[in-house]
């Protein structure tokens, strides 16, 4: 195990989903300020082949994975937290043949609804693709062990 639990507990998570998987979407860090995941460039995910600037679909599944993901950082322990409601600005198109990381972190937590805030970049943070706001449904630790994620899920506690 790694001396960072919540890293662990955040590559366990994103090892659950089908559809970071098929992006290639990983974790770069996870600590209590938030959670950032990386997106790699692939011919896959190119919405313009002419351009080969990434498609917005990507980049918002990276942002709500990023996003849900920060309910780790926030919560003592696993809860299913389905997402509510996303907004994405997007800023400027990504630039092609590189990676881009999603940062997003918890800055309100009620006992049913989550608020995440958070940005994509690629070289500079101070340089945003995009920015989104999220808030994500607090179901409670009652689902964590019915079939499905919960149970996917379970080992990524300890």
């Amino acid at each position: 195990m790694t001396e960072n639990p919540l890293l662990e507990r955040a590559r366990r998570f994103v090892s659950a989903l089908r559809h970071c998987h098929v992006l290639g979407i990983t974790v770069h860090e996870a600590n209590r300020d938030g959670m950032t995941l990386v997106l790699p460039y692939s011919p896959a995910i190119v919405g313009d082949p002419q351009s080969g600037v990434i498609h917005g679909g990507a980049l918002t599944s990276l942002m709500d994975t990023a996003c849900g993901m920060a309910t780790l950082c926030a919560l003592e322990e696993f809860e299913v937290c389905p997402t509510l409601d996303l907004r994405i600005d997007y800023m400027h198109p990504a630039a092609p043949h590189k990676p881009v990381y999603g940062f997003a972190q918890c800055y309100r937590v009620t006992t049913d609804v989550i608020f995440t805030r958070g940005f994509a970049y690629q070289d500079d943070p101070q340089q945003p693709i995009a920015h989104v706001v999220g808030t994500f449904m607090r179901m409670g630790k009652r689902l964590k062990g019915t079939q499905g994620l919960g149970d996917t899920i379970k080992g990524a506690q300890a």
